[in-house]
């Protein structure tokens, strides 16, 4: 019996792929464990392995497909002494593959910038309610409409399947406030999908459906204030619109809190060139290490949150998940986005651990070669802009985090010690805080710790 290769859900969140190329061809003889295509997520590309033997016979979807959705048929394998044409016959009977990315012209890519994108991250318009007439003498008013409210099982549960609970949960959307869409009004997976995206509207906690969304200006409006002629259309691609949907997320769903410090590390510097003096000579002879500031502020900040252990927390709406370990996601900027890879139990690693851990995560995320567990979870993240020579700045959260660490350019500024003015190498970090979870002191307090670490860092290595 033939062998439908469907599409993989590469993540728990993932919908479609790309199905960037193909490394059998039709007629190729394929082992459990051989490497047969690479996918393209948003954040990554990864390799497909077969897990039945046989022979590829009919290749359904080709390479340079664009969002093909998950479980779609993508080929069809002949199991072991099956006909390889009856096989491939059989294929037909998988639906329609979608069809290779090609180029646009000028008109079909401005159709695609101003359609497909703004269709995605645009929240549909709300319908207006009409208001009530007004009663006539002697005529009783109308009565109001019943509001509308979440279907439950009769002791407050809300039915929605595990996924969507799941979803939400993820999201921080308190799911009772979802309109269902499934049986009986049951809330599934895209009826989360859509509350955060902003296509739904969501209930207000008393029941009453929440105000819509702003409605963003259309493309077409938005082109028609430039000259035309006088820009490129550069359609979106999936990480684009992965990271406009979920900034926009972020900055609605998310209370921002900001706390802004000063930390001077004239001392971190003395230590970091200490260390990097000592490297013992690797391959080629190259030093085995070559700590970066910021490998000793991913130490630091993970030392913090385990000094400060109630504010290493995500919140969610049924409780507070307290994590156990400082796991910390780093901001990595990429050709056309940003990742934000995660170094796992960072408060029992070494400075040198982490330097070595993260140039190999970074070097990766260029090359979009993460695996999903890579750069999701954590605890909290760092943005480090100081290379730049950004002085400071606010960084966005990303969910599920309920911190992120926005760290600027160490600079020589002048100092008052002692009623005497010094020259000091200064840094200055800002943390936004989901204020659900972290409120002030207890921001203020992470913060306090983390200057402690890092104006003496001697205390992370002992």
């Amino acid at each position: 019996m033939p062998i439908n290769i469907l599409m993989p859900a590469l993540s728990p969140t993932m919908e479609k792929g790309n199905l960037a190329k193909w490394l059998k061809k039709e007629g190729d003889k394929v082992k459990p464990g051989d490497v047969i295509a690479e996918i393209e997520t948003d954040k990554a590309t990864m390799e497909y392995e077969a897990v039945d033997e046989g022979t590829l016979a009919k290749i359904v979807v080709p390479e340079g497909a664009a969002d093909v959705p998950v479980n779609q048929l993508i080929a069809v394998m002949a199991a072991e002494g099956e006909d390889v044409k009856a096989a491939a016959a059989a294929a037909g009977k998988g639906g329609e593959a979608p069809s290779a990315t090609k180029p646009a012209s000028a008109p079909a890519a401005a159709s695609a910038a101003a359609s497909g994108p703004q269709q995605a991250i645009s929240p549909a318009p709300a319908t207006r309610t009409p208001p009530p007439a007004p009663a006539r003498a002697g005529m009783p008013a109308p009565a109001a409409a019943p509001v509308e409210r979440p279907r439950t099982n009769g002791h407050g549960r809300v039915f929605a399947s595990p996924l969507a609970r799941r979803l939400a949960r993820e999201a921080g959307i308190d799911i009772a406030r979802i309109t269902g869409s499934g049986p009986h009004g049951r809330v599934i997976a895209r009826d989360v999908e859509g509350a955060k995206s902003g296509g739904l509207a969501l209930r207000a906690p008393g029941g009453v459906p929440a105000p819509a969304p702003i409605q963003a200006p259309s493309d077409d409006k938005i082109r028609a204030l430039f000259e035309p002629g006088s820009y490129e259309l550069v359609p979106h691609d999936n990480m684009r619109r992965i990271i406009a949907r979920r900034l926009v997320e972020a900055k609605q769903t998310i209370p921002h809190f900001y706390l802004t410090i000063t930390c001077t590390i004239d001392k971190l510097l003395a230590a970091r060139e200490d260390i990097n003096t000592v490297a013992r000579k690797g391959e080629g002879g190259k030093p085995a290490w070559k700590l970066s500031v910021n490998d000793f502020v991913i130490k630091a900040l993970a030392m913090a949150l385990t000094r400060v252990p109630n504010a290493n927390v995500t919140w969610t709406e049924s409780a507070m998940l307290k994590h156990k370990h400082a796991d910390i996601g780093v901001a990595v900027a990429i050709p056309g986005g940003l990742m934000t890879p995660v170094v796992r139990h960072a408060e029992a690693k070494t400075l040198i651990e982490i330097s070595n851990e993260m140039k190999d995560l970074a070097a990766r995320a260029r090359n979009r070669r993460l695996k999903p567990e890579e750069y999701q979870g954590g605890s909290t993240a760092v943005s480090n802009l100081g290379m730049y020579g950004v002085h400071e700045f606010a960084a966005v959260i990303n969910p599920p985090h309920a911190t992120i660490l926005a760290v600027g350019a160490g600079e020589q500024r002048p100092l008052v010690r002692n009623g005497k003015i010094e020259i000091a190498t200064q840094m200055t970090v800002t943390l936004s805080t989901d204020h659900r979870a972290v409120d002030g002191a207890l921001g203020a307090e992470l913060l306090d710790a983390f200057r402690t670490f890092i104006e003496n860092p001697v205390g992370m290595v002992v």
